[in-house]
């Protein structure tokens, strides 16, 4: 039987997308474990973590060899224990016996330069890494505001809007589901603060673009694509997240709130609709492949993309661990599909091995 593996930081991590993923894993002769990867033994390769029993539906506290083919859903911060598990998935994904559903993407910054040289340059924000406070400063005037954003960042935090008004400086970021807005009458105080930001983690600086609606609220449009059983991206989902009043970004974990793609869409003159619905469709008909020329392969990726009033499209983030609760808010009908894709996959990727494999042994 197939051995099928969720990886985390944390055992309680994700629970419920691990559990439903795990129920389905008999229905498709595969049995499931989920542990944390600084918990393999380097010298036996065994593994301590959780068993799921498909009888008793539950996580039963098991030591088995490493899985097979690998989910890695561990989300890396600068603590010791996410440098460490990093450390070791890396390792992982030198072995040739093992096979990973997929195998990430780098920081925000290399993501950008592939982009920025591609066919899909035209959608991208012109960014760069923050050398120090005083060139950011240097940089900003009346006319032109920035965003600076962490390279390794996720979830929208971390995230600073920079503004000069009248020889003032505002500084605005959103914190524990509110905006909060400092104003600097002195630049040196502003750049204290960007000197203390990038100290410990690189930050890139990205021209400011306003993503807002009618009510001043930022939007954008969160896509979720995935492999399918064959092989194939698909588009699973795509749903609008909006942030609160005045706020700097829509991420859920800030305070955003889900709502219909088509409700959105819909309130455009049906040329608009076209246009928008055109111009979308060839950026996430190219952005796969163009992932996959310059990084290794992989299973699933969240888009958000931002519409500027003149309806210029603009890729702002992509994900290659996206999240699904945008794809069950707009549509609790995925369920199935969603927690059996995985493992659909995962299934895909081993006959595609063990296929290989036995092409080389008879040539």
């Amino acid at each position: 039987m197939l051995s099928f593996g969720l990886m985390a930081l944390q055992t309680t991590s994700e629970q419920m997308y691990f559990h439903e993923i795990a129920k389905r894993a008999h229905l498709h002769e595969m049995a499931c474990y989920r542990f944390v990867p600084s918990n393999i033994n380097p010298m036996t390769e065994n593994v301590k973590g959780d068993y799921f029993n498909p009888q008793t539906n539950e996580w039963e506290t098991s030591e088995f060899p490493l899985p097979k083919i690998l989910y890695d859903r561990c989300f890396y911060k600068e603590d010791p224990h996410s440098q460490q598990c990093k450390a070791i998935v890396k390792w992982l994904k030198t072995k040739e016996d093992l096979i990973f559903l997929g195998y990430g993407l780098p920081n925000k910054m290399e993501l950008y330069n592939k982009l920025a040289d591609s066919e899909l340059s035209p959608y991208v924000l012109k960014s760069s890494l923050v050398s120090s406070g005083e060139s950011v400063i240097d940089e900003l005037n009346s006319n032109k505001p920035f965003i600076i954003k962490p390279v390794n960042g996720s979830q929208g935090r971390g995230v600073y809007y920079l503004e000069k008004h009248n020889n003032e400086i505002i500084v605005q970021t959103d914190k524990q589901n509110k905006t909060v807005t400092r104003t600097f009458a002195y630049k040196e105080k502003a750049i204290s603060l960007i000197n203390y930001l990038i100290k410990d983690r690189d930050y890139l600086i990205q021209e400011y673009k306003k993503l807002t609606n009618k009510k001043n609220q930022p939007f954008d449009i969160r896509v979720l694509l995935q492999k399918d059983e064959n092989g194939d991206w698909k588009e699973v989902a795509k749903g609008i997240r909006t942030g609160k009043d005045k706020g700097i970004v829509s991420n859920i974990s800030a305070g955003g709130t889900i709502s219909p793609f088509q409700d959105w869409l819909a309130a455009y003159p049906s040329a608009k609709r076209d246009y928008l619905r055109n111009e979308m469709n060839e950026i996430l008909r190219s952005l796969p492949q163009i992932l996959e020329k310059h990084f290794p392969p992989l299973f699933e990726i969240g888009v958000d993309l931002g519409v500027s009033e003149d309806l210029s499209i603009w890729i702002l983030d992509v994900n290659s661990k996206p999240g699904r609760k945008v794809a069950l808010t707009i549509n609790p009908f995925l369920e199935d599909y969603l927690y059996s894709s995985p493992l659909l996959y995962g299934k895909r990727l081993d006959f595609e091995r063990r296929k290989k494999n036995e092409t080389t042994l008879s040539s």
